[in-house]
């Protein structure tokens, strides 16, 4: 509990205020951009009635890299075809979870408990 109170104390001293212009631009403050480690994009989205603004993480899906070249080398692929086939795969990697992120926000928004099994599916 009083690790949930420092957290949340924490969080708070991160707020501030910031102006949405007449064109409904808004600027992120710079302590924000910098230690968010924000570039040139961001993920914007509604989550619960508020609007999400998050830098994109162009190598998200690096974790999955080592994975998912060890699946192609024992399908047989190899040289430019397991070159061409890694970048094909990897391009489904972050839709696939982001897919995953929405339908379990769903489903704990039902308020109901659910098994892995019940989210993920047998395989």
């Amino acid at each position: 509990m009083r690790n949930e109170g420092v957290r949340m104390e924490q969080t708070l001293k991160k707020v501030k205020r910031i102006n949405i212009s007449s064109k409904r631009q808004v600027t992120l403050p710079q302590s924000f951009y910098v230690s968010l480690e924000f570039t040139d994009e961001a993920d914007c989205y509604i989550r619960d009635g508020e609007i999400v603004i998050r830098p994109v993480r162009k190598n998200a899906t690096g974790e999955f890299d080592d994975l998912l070249l060890a699946d192609l080398i024992k399908e047989g692929y190899s040289g430019e075809d397991l070159l061409q086939e890694f970048r094909k795969r990897k391009n489904l990697v972050r839709p696939a979870v982001q897919k995953l992120i929405k339908d379990s926000e769903m489903l704990a928004k039902d308020g109901k408990l659910y098994t892995v099994k019940d989210v993920f599916g047998e395989n």
